[in-house]
C-alpha cells in the first residue's frame, strides 16, 4: 500500500507586523524538521503549501530524501486573512468558531467545508499524478484537521486538530496504488503523531 506522509509545519516564529503567510519556521522548529527528515522512510515525492513555513520544512525534507519539492497553492491554510494576525486568545476562540460553524464564514474566514473540500480535491490529484511511491505533504493543522474529519467520515468538528502546542505532527494515510480505484482506498493508518517520535518502525 502507497502511504501520505501528511506533516504540519513545525514552530514559527510569530511577528504581528508580518503577514501570517510569510512566517518562517524558528530555528526550533528548523531543528525539528531536520531530526525527523533524518528518520522520515524514503518518499518519492515532497509537496508543500505555497506559505513560507510548510515551504521551508519541505525543503529540509527533500533536500533529505535528493529531490525536488514541489509547491502547490491550493494546499494553503484556511483562508484568514479577512482578521489577519490575531493574538493567541482571540484566534483560539476564532478557531473554534471556525470548526463548530463549518457552512458560516466566521468574520470573513474561508468556511470550514470549503477548505475541506479543497484540501482533499487537492491531495487526490497530487496522488493521481504523483509518480509511484510514497509521497510526503508539509502543509497546516487546520486543513489537516478538515482532511482527518474526511477520512475519518466524521463531521466537522475541532476533535480532528493535532495536539495543542507548536506543530510538527503528521498522519500516515494509506492511498490508492496507481491504476487504482479511488473509492474506499483511502485510510488513516496512523493518527497525528508528532515528529520529533516518529519512527518507521513504530508501525504505518
Amino acid at each position: 500500500m502507497r502511504r501520505l506522509y501528511y506533516i504540519t509545519h513545525a514552530d514559527v516564529v510569530i511577528d504581528p507586523d508580518v503577514p501570517v503567510p510569510d512566517w518562517g519556521l524558528s530555528e526550533r522548529g528548523k531543528a525539528r524538521h531536520v531530526a525527523f527528515a533524518r528518520r522520515c522512510p524514503p518518499v518519492a515525492s515532497v509537496f508543500c503549501s505555497m506559505e513560507r513555513k510548510a515551504r521551508e520544512g519541505a525543503a529540509i525534507l527533500a533536500e533529505a530524501q535528493g529531490i525536488v519539492p514541489r509547491e502547490v497553492l491550493s494546499l494553503a491554510e484556511n483562508d484568514r486573512s479577512a482578521t489577519g494576525y490575531l493574538p493567541g486568545p482571540e484566534f483560539e476562540a476564532m478557531a473554534d468558531a471556525f470548526f463548530a460553524n463549518p457552512r458560516d464564514s466566521v468574520r470573513g474566514w474561508e468556511r470550514a467545508i470549503d477548505a475541506q473540500y479543497r484540501v482533499v480535491a487537492t491531495l487526490k490529484r497530487l496522488v493521481a499524478e504523483a509518480p509511484e511511491g510514497d509521497i510526503a505533504v508539509v502543509a497546516h493543522g487546520g486543513i489537516g484537521a478538515l482532511f482527518r474529519a474526511h477520512l475519518t467520515g466524521a463531521g466537522i468538528d475541532r476533535s480532528h486538530d493535532q495536539p495543542r502546542g507548536a506543530g510538527g505532527h503528521l498522519l500516515v494515510v494509506g492511498m490508492p496504488e496507481q491504476g487504482e480505484a479511488d473509492d474506499g482506498a483511502w485510510r488513516l493508518l496512523r493518527d497525528w503523531t508528532a515528529i520529533d517520535s516518529f519512527t518507521a518502525e513504530a508501525g504505518a
